[in-house]
């Protein structure tokens, strides 16, 4: 455990690491720091910030996270349900517990198969040429720009396809239903907001209804359109993901007539959860992959040959393929690990558990650490990055996704984390490495892309604006700073060369 104070507790310590850090930065950086400014500190540890959160167990370490996500899953954790609760009334497969929450997960896990969303990669395609069109004006006039904002835009019109089979088009105008859910997601407040007045705001709860009414005023007449098309004998069925729990649920509840108002508010719950946690994860990644291809000219020459081998040189060959063979996909082996590695770098989630009674995490020197009464937060970040696990860890090395077990780079098991281990882990995984490659395949295919840091911090200079030696650091909600500041340029491409 840190230095502890009788009296503050481990508010100083956590003061002095927060003071050296951009106010923006994400707290999953906090761990990690603690443990270098106090080399005695095991991968496990306490922190108590009374008054402002919950005592907290970090766990850093692979055989304990397993323990608390595989062996023994602990229940999400309180302060985690109150967070998401204006979003979803806790009737979201994240907070769920126990049968309820075994009930959704079966019902949505068909429409998340490997399997299933590759049928939907024509989909993605075209929401990624939409932003292609609106990225080559922006490379015409040479402007820098953040590339996080149009990658949102992207992601979410991508979820909104492929789960409610509705065309948000967020890309090329506003969409009433998406800028409520923006709103609300920045009046979400964890429980250890240290501002009393951000924490306590008096209008909070007035915004979040009217948030929730604005989005329910667009998604359950959505909801209601795909249960029509569903219970229409001769309409062409959609390969949407509701589609398909509807008809899995209907298949399972053959004396229903009718879909009832249960599913229905269980399901738009869920769709504002896909809404909320899967275009700003994937949208994050994404900008990611091309912070780092930018700096290490190599591996983008590899990632853009591998392409080029497995899905033609030109435009309309990659675009044909991608719609027509999307298994090819599965065949890129080095842009997986491309992949990876960004998301050991720069992981989006971790995973924020409750103690229980009579439960001790053991950790791998033989310690037992209680958690009653703790949140358990399995923290990635400082795990991916830690040496013992990970040689050159803070290297970006997509080879070592490559190399057998005698390699020294091999990875360990259970030390990458992304999008955690046992029966809570991301339902979305899948879509989220299709959307990646596609995005991939086609941005790199159109564009050189630009970090432009340097132009913004000209503009606005401000310290300190670093965490760990890298200026794009990962926000609250796990994006890069700035929104990823780039300058595109459009490649003379081989269809208008000849």
């Amino acid at each position: 455990m840190p230095p502890y104070s009788p009296i503050f507790g481990h508010l100083p310590v956590v003061a002095k690491i927060m003071s050296k850090l951009p106010r923006d930065s994400h707290n999953q950086y906090l761990p990690g720091l603690l443990r270098e400014a106090h080399p005695g500190l095991g991968p496990n540890f306490y922190m108590d910030t009374w008054p402002f959160g919950s005592p907290v167990l970090f766990i850093c370490e692979p055989s304990a996270l397993h323990q608390i996500t595989q062996e023994h899953s602990l229940p999400k954790h309180p302060d985690l349900k109150e967070f998401l609760r204006p979003l979803a009334n806790g009737q979201d497969i994240v907070t769920m517990e126990g049968q309820t929450w075994k009930t959704w997960r079966h019902i949505f896990n068909p429409g998340f198969t490997f399997a299933h969303l590759m049928t939907l990669t024509p989909v993605i395609v075209e929401e990624t040429l939409v932003l292609c069109d609106i990225l080559k004006a922006r490379a015409k006039t040479r402007e820098v720009f953040p590339m996080k904002e149009r990658i949102d835009k992207f992601t979410m019109d991508v979820i909104g396809n492929v789960v409610l089979d509705t065309h948000l088009n967020t890309q090329r105008s506003e969409n009433t239903m998406v800028n409520a859910l923006k709103r609300q997601i920045r009046w979400l407040v964890f429980g250890s907001k240290m501002n009393p007045w951000e924490r306590w705001h008096p209008l909070r709860r007035l915004v979040h209804w009217c948030c929730t009414r604005q989005m329910d005023e667009y998604l359950y007449p959505e909801l209601d359109r795909q249960i029509s098309k569903v219970q229409e004998p001769n309409s062409t069925p959609s390969k949407s993901i509701i589609s398909l729990v509807l008809h899995t649920y209907l298949a399972e509840n053959p004396s229903r007539s009718t879909v009832d108002s249960t599913f229905k508010t269980f399901a738009v719950s869920q769709v504002k959860q896909f809404l909320f946690s899967g275009h700003d994860t994937t949208s994050s990644t994404i900008c990611y992959i091309f912070y780092l291809l930018s700096s290490h000219p190599e591996i983008l020459s590899r990632v853009e040959a591998e392409h080029t081998q497995v899905f033609g040189q030109t435009l309309t060959e990659k675009l044909e393929k991608l719609k027509e063979e999307s298994h090819l996909l599965n065949r890129l082996p080095y842009t997986v690990a491309v992949l990876k590695e960004t998301m050991r770098l720069f992981p989006v989630a971790s995973t924020l558990r409750g103690g229980e009674a009579e439960f001790y995490v053991r950790g791998s020197e033989g310690q037992a650490f209680p958690t009653n009464g703790f949140l358990v937060w399995g923290v990635s970040q400082p795990l991916h990055r830690d040496a013992d696990y990970w040689p050159q860890a803070d290297k970006f090395i997509p080879d070592r996704w490559l190399v057998g077990p005698e390699d020294p780079l091999y990875p360990i098991k259970g030390a990458w984390r992304p999008f955690e281990y046992g029966p809570r882990n991301c339902i979305g995984q899948e879509l989220a490495m299709i959307e990646m490659k596609v995005a991939m395949i086609v941005i790199l295919h159109l564009f050189d892309v630009e970090i432009a840091y340097e132009d913004i911090d000209r503009l606005k200079p401000r310290s300190p604006c670093m965490v760990s030696g890298e200026r794009a650091y990962q926000l609250t909600l796990a994006g890069p700073s700035d929104g990823l500041p780039v300058r595109l340029k459009e490649k003379v491409s081989v269809e208008k060369s000849e």
